[in-house]
């Protein structure tokens, strides 16, 4: 399957550690260079808007989708080249999996994690088949991984951790795997 589009989750705050910010904007970065279409939250603030202005500034596609009730809460982001207003939580989701070919997961809050779970449950189940790369800057999600792992261990998967998500700790690494 060939990649045109990624959808990328990630916190509409910043995060206490300065390499969170260092690699969304990386990540921006290297999405615009290999003319991937992002696909993201729609804020304008915190990692959603850094990784949104680095591909920007670096000529890339950027699709924003926002729910009409976060839409000033996390300050929509004005100058994407499309935004899409949808109702809710629910049809953000699908949209954005229906955008994209494979998701990148940057650190983040509640909203995050739900969207990654809510990948991995869609994959093992056959709703679809994107691949789901897990960026660990500064060893962020190193809980939740070894967490996976106990799943795994107990036998509460169906497969292994690595079947489901592609771990990398840098944007470099993460762009040698992607494909």
């Amino acid at each position: 399957m060939t990649i045109e589009s990624v959808a990328v989750f990630c916190g509409s705050k910043m995060g206490q550690n300065p390499l969170y910010k260092e690699h969304a904007a990386e990540l921006g970065k290297y999405l615009a260079m290999l003319k991937l279409k992002l696909v993201y939250g729609g804020a304008k603030e915190g990692l959603m808007g850094v990784v949104a202005d680095a591909a920007l500034a670096n000529g890339g596609a950027v699709m924003g989708v926002i729910p009409k009730v976060l839409t000033a809460w996390e300050h929509q982001h004005d100058g994407l080249t499309e935004l899409a207003v949808v109702p809710d939580m629910h049809s953000r989701k699908k949209m954005m999996y229906d955008m994209s070919d494979a998701a990148i997961v940057l650190p983040g809050g509640f909203g995050t994690l739900d969207e990654l779970f809510e990948m991995l449950t869609w994959n093992q189940l056959k709703i679809h088949d994107k691949k789901i790369y897990l960026l660990n800057s500064a060893g962020f999600y190193s809980h939740l991984i070894n967490h996976l792992r106990v799943l795994e261990k107990e036998g509460l998967l169906y497969e292994t951790v690595e079947d489901r998500i592609v771990l990398c700790n840098t944007p470099v690494e993460l762009f040698n795997k992607i494909g």
